[in-house]
């Protein structure tokens, strides 16, 4: 008698494969690409990724590890800091301008449009994006 066996499942980190607008958000949640996505979001060259980051007092080196990876494809990286705006610390702000990467701080309201148009204009922007 052969026995069954189910294929292994590989749980995979979210991620859409591409740049696409945000088409709303709000109340916990990000919508792109006809879909939605739950909590922060990293809009990469590469992609839209689920971002582990609940508020902007958790934006480090290591949370945007995936922003210097794609360094080379980024002029600006906009960050979203949720309802408010937030002071990101000196010693990031200077990583990223050493790595080419400039970057304006707005809550995420300001932050999407601001990715909205610049996407839109096809400059090499990214996007880090706290829900809210």
């Amino acid at each position: 008698m052969a026995l069954f066996t189910r294929p292994s499942i590989s749980v995979r980190d979210q991620h859409f494969p591409g740049q696409a607008p945000i088409d709303v958000y709000g109340e916990g949640v990000f919508r792109f690409a006809e879909m939605s996505h739950p909590g922060s979001i990293l809009c990469l060259p590469s992609g839209i990724y689920g971002w582990p980051v609940g508020s902007a007092a958790e934006i480090t080196a290591e949370t945007l590890a995936d922003v210097f990876a794609e360094a080379a494809d980024i002029a600006l990286l906009v960050i979203g800091c949720g309802r408010d705006i937030a002071v990101i610390p000196k010693g990031l702000r200077e990583q990223l301008k050493e790595s080419g990467i400039g970057v304006e701080v707005m809550a995420t309201g300001p932050a999407v449009r601001t990715y909205n148009i610049l996407l839109a204009e096809g400059r090499p922007v990214a996007a880090a994006l706290v829900v809210i």
